[in-house]
């Protein structure tokens, strides 16, 4: 029997007893987001790990023991309990907060080496005159050639007013420069980009709901108001969520008074309702709401009530269905649990929360695979709805059983795919040729004023016949009905990485709305008046004569 075999009954108890501790601990002796000391209940569980370190036949580090067992417990729970290690805790916290502290670039990694993308305006980087296109190739004299990412932004990152000394290969340089960058705070922006449609529809993407998405989004609407927005998109697809209470203050802006937003309610978490207080600035502005199988938590929180107040239409694909609510308790070393307290519940009363099987952590996770796999992506009849129905105020009919349907269903289009186009987007190659592309020609593509100059400029460069060339040197057959075929969509992929690369999100997007089914189908909707629900006609009894 080998050393892993025997500490496997070991590793079963220790799961046992620490999933018993937490509880005790929980119930006990929590205060405030901070635990306090666990005493009677934790006995066992120390001298059993007091055993093992006295008598187990190999030396064990207990504390790894620990670290190893508590993710596993939390695993038994539900899919979204989690345990953050203290190293972990403040980058997972990042994005949420909305803030960082770093160099103050975007950048990305080809041929084991890191390629500034982009530098941030007024961030740390620009200041010593770092560009875009530059390669970072060490970092405090340690080289950064063939690091992860994972590794690469921890070298790059630290603390505010520390210093760090760059290695720079650039274009026309025959030498690498060095630079030395002193650290500050780079700001995370969870609404990505804003911009109108057209002359009276303004569209913003919100890419999470963090500490500075309402205050961002505020910002967003009030320079779109400027530009004479008359109608509202707001694409939360992709959007994993956040802070359940950012979601309220940003509902807020859109509903009346006294209208129920979400209300959370769990065993030791009484009903809590989240009720809007009617000072919102945009109530009677006709809004639309786009979400897709990316969209969770949060999102979700914002698209359920928009829905079953009946303020706005959702338009896209059902929604992933995380409607659990964590609780962070922290750990005196600074790691975290997230341990579920209480569900999610849209106005009407529907859990957003999809169906899960404890400890079956693997087969949630799959779940969007299954989905795609039976033709859910792609039809709104593949969609079964088995959950029991709610009416929204003005009495549509609406389904539970987890995530949010939307009111009018987008496939995926997939008329144009073929096999080739797969293999070139799954390989990386189109992604790899864009940063080259852009690479190569970025001084021409920095002199254009808008995403329209670009695309027009980009259109005329064959780009099509130069990826296939590219693909063939690097392993990709050529297949010349399939390239034509799929042109639409290789032309689509190559000119928004190429905008996006050269610019940022905004310009990307404002290129691809312009093929965007969800989008057009919303300015449909906005032309003819017809963004908000109207209640469902009174059906005749059918016993009557």
């Amino acid at each position: 029997m080998n050393t892993k075999s025997r500490l496997v009954p070991f590793l079963l108890a220790l799961a046992v007893i620490l999933g018993i501790g937490i509880g005790l601990f929980y119930a006990n002796h929590f205060s405030g987001n901070r635990l306090s000391i666990i005493n009677t209940g934790s006995n066992k569980l120390n001298y059993l790990l007091q055993i093992i370190d006295n008598n187990y036949v190999d030396t064990v580090n207990v504390n790894d023991l620990v670290e190893n067992a508590m993710p596993r417990i939390l695993s038994e729970l539900d899919p979204h309990s989690s345990y953050i290690s203290a190293s972990d805790a403040e980058e997972t916290n990042e994005e949420l907060k909305g803030r960082f502290s770093g160099i103050g670039v975007r950048f990305t990694v080809q041929k084991d080496t890191v390629n500034v993308m982009n530098v941030i305006k007024g961030g740390p980087s620009e200041k010593v005159g770092i560009l875009a296109g530059d390669r970072i190739i060490a970092a405090d004299d340690s080289t950064l050639i063939g690091c992860e990412n994972r590794s690469i932004l921890k070298r790059l990152r630290g603390p505010k007013d520390s210093k760090v000394k760059l290695t720079i290969v650039r274009t026309g340089h025959k030498k690498p420069i060095e630079m030395t960058v002193v650290r500050g705070d780079v700001p995370v922006e969870s609404v990505d980009a804003y911009f109108m449609l057209n002359k009276k529809t303004g569209y913003i993407s919100i890419e999470s709901f963090g500490e500075n998405t309402y205050p961002e989004m505020l910002t967003a609407l009030a320079r779109l108001n400027v530009q004479g927005m008359e109608n509202l998109v707001i694409d939360l697809r992709g959007n994993r969520g956040g802070y359940m209470q950012t979601a309220i203050m940003m509902v807020n802006e859109f509903l009346p008074s006294g209208q129920l937003v979400v209300y959370t309610e769990g065993r030791k978490s009484p009903r809590e309702e989240y009720y809007t207080d009617g000072r919102g600035s945009f109530q009677q502005l006709p809004l639309i709401v786009l979400m897709d199988e990316g969209s969770a938590s949060a999102s979700e929180i914002f698209a359920g009530a928009i829905q079953d107040n009946d303020r706005g239409t959702v338009i896209g694909r059902r929604s992933f269905g995380k409607g659990l609510v964590q609780q962070p308790i922290e750990f005196r070393d600074g790691s975290v649990v997230r341990l579920t307290v209480a569900r999610y519940y849209t106005p009407s009363g529907r859990s957003i929360q999809k169906p899960y099987e404890k400890g079956h952590g693997e087969e949630y996770e799959n779940d969007l695979m299954a989905r795609y796999e039976r033709g859910e992506f792609f039809s709104a009849d593949s969609i079964h709805q088995d959950g029991p129905e709610f009416k929204t105020r003005l009495g549509r009919i609406v389904y539970g059983g987890g995530g949010i349907m939307p009111d009018i269903f987008i496939p995926e289009d997939t008329t144009l795919y073929t096999s080739y186009f797969k293999e070139a987007q799954f390989s990386g190659l189109t992604i790899q040729f864009a940063f080259l592309f852009t690479d190569e020609n970025r001084a021409q593509l920095m002199r254009f004023r808008n995403a329209d100059e670009m695309e027009a400029w980009l259109k005329r460069q064959n780009l099509l016949e130069q990826f296939a060339r590219y693909g063939e040197q690097h392993g990709l057959k050529r297949r010349n009905l399939m390239l034509q075929r799929s042109a639409p969509l290789f032309e689509r992929s190559l000119i928004s990485n190429i905008i996006y690369n050269a610019q940022d999100q905004g310009w990307r997007l404002q290129y691809l709305s312009k093929s965007d089914r969800a989008v057009q189908r919303a300015l449909q909707l906005f032309e003819a008046g017809a963004s908000v629900p109207t209640a469902p006609e009174p059906q005749e009894d059918a016993d009557k004569d």
